[in-house]
């Protein structure tokens, strides 16, 4: 499998030490890093500020915000960052969640697998560029069919260095990650365990079998986001871990609607998803933090000492991902890398 390095959220403001780890990242022969973004940073702008600096690693967003931006938009910026980059470009999208979509953009969240179908759907009409842009669609028309109903159909100034800049989806459930199999270039998954392999191997599968897919299992992406961390006491290095689970489990998405909750109750944790759940919900985030159990961590990450994270990664090995998406310590980029290559 290939290497990529995750930078992560920003808190505050950059994460410490990023610059010099990409540098590190590509020296070791990774393959690509990503940027995210939530209700901070955004993941374009760093993404070209940090690679401008590199000339091998791919450069992706993990995730854009279908909601951040009109599809047009998001296709320009692709253009853009395909063209400085000298075709480094990978696109990865996400609906995200109703929390931020409603309360951060403003704007209704339903039926969000239609939406992103729509949203490829112009963003590759703008990178063929063989005639203006229409789009009859029920989330992005093109032209919009209101207003002063002066809009024209365009085609983009700027000749795309690649029609094909691959694009990838952010899903965690078995119907987006089967829109992911039938209209994408790869799936981009965030807590990803080998114990559900066959899960989501069906969910592809139904993906791949519909007519019209744009790729078959052969030509198909998956990284998958791993945080890794090395240290010879495995309770030490879960704990450098539990603080990001029990934010995902009991704090990003309401108790009703928490996509990443559901992935881990599938991952056969309900009941301790309930309980992190209530006691994050109830102001006890320390509790909540305390309670993701060591077990739960191993099966999304690799952590401990070296020789347990040799070990485990075979079972990574023998599933459909294709890339590991790094996340870690910058100062242990060297030992992952010999650990994992």
């Amino acid at each position: 499998m290939k290497l990529g390095y995750h930078t992560g959220y920003w808190s505050s403001g950059p994460p410490a030490g990023v610059t010099d780890a990409i540098a590190l990242a590509e020296r070791l022969g990774f393959d690509s890093i990503w940027t995210a973004e939530a209700y901070g940073s955004d993941c374009l702008t760093p993404l070209a500020w940090w690679g401008a600096s590199t000339s091998t690693v791919r450069l992706g967003t993990n995730l854009l915000q279908i909601s951040a931006r009109t599809p047009a938009a998001t296709a320009m910026a692709a253009m853009t960052l395909d063209h400085l980059s000298g075709g480094r470009f990978v696109l990865g999208i996400g609906a995200s969640g109703p929390q931020v979509v409603e309360g951060w953009y403003g704007q209704a969240y339903p039926k969000p697998l239609a939406r992103t179908r729509e949203y490829v759907e112009v963003i590759r009409a703008v990178l063929r560029r063989d005639m203006p842009v229409t789009h009859d669609g029920d989330f992005y028309p093109l032209p919009y069919p209101g207003g002063t109903g002066l809009g024209k159909p365009l085609k983009s100034t700027v000749h795309p260095l690649r029609v094909d800049i691959p694009i990838m989806l952010g899903a965690e459930g078995p119907k987006n990650v089967a829109l992911a199999a039938e209209i994408a270039d790869g799936w981009l998954p965030m807590f990803f365990s080998p114990k559900t392999d066959s899960f989501y191997r069906d969910a592809l599968a139904e993906g791949f079998a519909r007519p019209g897919a744009r790729r078959s299992p052969t030509d198909f992406e998956v990284p998958a986001f791993l945080p890794v961390v090395i240290d010879d006491d495995v309770e030490a290095a879960a704990d450098r871990v539990r603080p990001s689970i029990a934010l995902y489990i009991g704090g990003m998405g309401a108790k009703a609607v928490n996509f990443h909750a559901d992935v881990f109750g599938r991952m056969g944790y309900p009941n301790e998803v309930e309980k992190i759940q209530q006691l994050f919900l109830g102001g006890q985030k320390a509790e909540a933090i305390a309670a993701v159990p060591t077990q739960l961590i191993e099966d999304i990450a690799l952590i401990g000492p070296v020789a347990k994270v040799r070990d485990e990664l075979q079972k990574w090995e023998q599933t459909v991902v294709t890339s590991l998406l790094v996340q870690a310590d910058p100062r242990m980029l060297p030992t992952i890398a010999d650990a994992l290559g």
